[in-house]
């Protein structure tokens, strides 16, 4: 049994930033973001279900899915939301135990903004949290993306609530300073979860 690690943080936190630093040290990244592109692509069973939900509409002319589209629309409608997340979630779930069994490092890491939120966590032996203030979070967002600081505020509102996950997680790192120092704080707790995994 592979020990795996969930990896965790709101927008702007440095949850990337952290994750890249692990897969410098050798150490497998599964991210539940890009599994969730993934299952969605063109020709993926997933994206069939969707269509048959949807209609014809989700789709753009070459075939894939109209993101955009299908996102404004789940935002006005919750329980299309929910159709969309019981086939989703499912995929996303599978598919992510498949590239988590497949790794081959020393532990592997499943980076995911919802670990806590979609119950991912439960897939993990140990949760990892990249936490920053909300005005560290806002001022990163905001250079990085080119969002409006509404739109960042909104984001910050809709994901759990920091102390929720404060709660929830095993290790918290606190990313308020410079980047040398967050590297810091990894490489000790990459020694720990190092010897975790020969324990």
């Amino acid at each position: 049994m592979t020990f795996i690690l969930g990896l965790t943080g709101g927008i702007g936190s440095g949850k990337s930033a952290a994750s890249q630093w692990f897969e410098t040290q050798g150490i497998t990244v599964v991210d539940a973001d890009i599994v969730a592109r993934e299952i969605v692509e063109k020709g993926q069973p997933a994206l069939q279900k969707i269509k048959q939900i949807f209609g014809d509409w989700v789709l753009l002319s070459n075939g894939e899915l109209d993101r955009r589209a299908l996102r404004e629309h789940i935002f006005k409608d919750p329980q299309a939301r929910q159709q969309l997340e019981s086939i989703t979630h499912p995929a996303i779930r599978t598919e992510i135990i498949q590239q988590l069994q497949a790794a081959t490092s020393p532990y592997v890491i499943l980076v995911s903004p919802l670990l806590f939120e979609t119950n991912q966590h439960e897939l993990t032996q140990r949760t990892l949290l990249i936490d920053a203030s909300k005005d560290m979070q806002i001022l990163r967002a905001s250079q990085r993306d080119g969002q409006s600081i509404e739109q960042i505020q909104k984001i910050i509102a809709a994901q759990m609530p920091r102390h929720e996950k404060q709660k929830l997680a095993d290790d918290i790192v606190l990313n308020d300073g410079h980047i040398d120092h967050l590297y810091a704080k990894l490489e000790s707790l990459h020694q720990q979860y190092l010897k975790l995994t020969t324990a």
